[in-house]
């Protein structure tokens, strides 16, 4: 077995983000894949970082991920200002299409696990006809709150029988994170990602931006004018914080310590992933 791929982290108010640009991200996601080690994938933006300045919890399972990618521009310049310049934005739906697109991942199957009702089964036929040698081996449409013991038997009988290698988890931050961190050691999966928005990108529930507005760090802004009734609350308790406390960070004022990842062992037995519900 190979040693494990490690990245250095950026320290973004405590939570460490791994250095990396898409390139690096997908020869990490293929050595897990090709040698089965189990994880989960999050994509850790603004929203994140100030959900888990919030929930010890969440940053715990920030430090527990197998991989934790920069989903948005502030994350990567804190890392270019901690000195890793060939940092770059990994964005969830991006990811999505390199993974499935990539020829050396072609052999590896997928289940797709989210969105409102319909919407994995519409994601899975435009997948399939703009990848056909694309292996979607089922869907499933998580309920807004906790599952049923029913439901939530045939969710984990139904992965287990099917033995997808990557569960897309698309549902919203920070429950989809708790949803991996809760089911990753019940299922017969490698990987898991948390990719928030990407079914609603992909099947043109949202209209995706210009790469300038990405890279200018203003997608935020396109999202609000899109759906400003239920995003408004969102961007304004979390933007202004995050700039306020990235300032006290950045100067030296206030230091953040990284959060360590805590003993994998131990984990909760209550399905604590559905307890908030928020926008992806």
């Amino acid at each position: 077995m190979n040693t494990p791929i490690e990245h250095p982290k950026v320290n973004v108010l405590g939570i460490g983000i791994d250095a990396i640009n898409m390139e690096k991200a997908l020869e990490q996601i293929e050595e897990h894949l090709v040698e089965r080690r189990k994880g989960y994938v999050c994509l850790v933006g603004v929203h994140g970082v100030m959900e888990a300045q919030r929930d010890a919890g969440l940053a715990k399972i920030y430090a527990s991920a197998a991989l934790a990618a920069p989903d948005g521009m502030p994350t990567v310049w804190v890392g270019h200002h901690q000195g890793h310049a060939e940092m770059e934005r990994v964005a969830g739906p991006d990811l999505m299409l390199e993974v499935i697109a990539n020829e050396r991942l072609r052999g590896f199957t997928h289940f797709l696990c989210g969105g409102k009702d319909g919407v994995a089964e519409k994601l899975r036929d435009q997948l399939i006809a703009r990848y056909p040698l694309v292996k979607i081996a089922g869907t499933f449409t998580p309920p807004v709150g906790p599952m049923s013991p029913v439901m939530e038997q045939e969710f984990v009988a139904t992965i287990n029988r099917l033995r997808p290698n990557v569960v897309w988890v698309g549902i919203s931050t920070p429950k989809q994170e708790r949803f991996m961190n809760h089911y990753l050691p019940l299922l017969d999966t490698t990987l898991m990602f948390g990719v928030g928005a990407a079914f609603d990108f992909h099947t043109g529930r949202i209209r995706d931006c210009a790469e300038w507005i990405k890279r200018a760090g203003l997608q935020w802004l396109d999202r609000l004018l899109q759906d400003p009734k239920h995003l408004w609350r969102r961007y304004l308790r979390n933007n202004p914080s995050f700039l306020f406390y990235i300032f006290l960070q950045l100067t030296g004022i206030k230091p953040y310590s990284i959060q360590p990842a805590p003993d994998l062992s131990k984990t909760s037995p209550q399905p604590a992933w559905a307890e908030q519900q928020s926008l992806p």
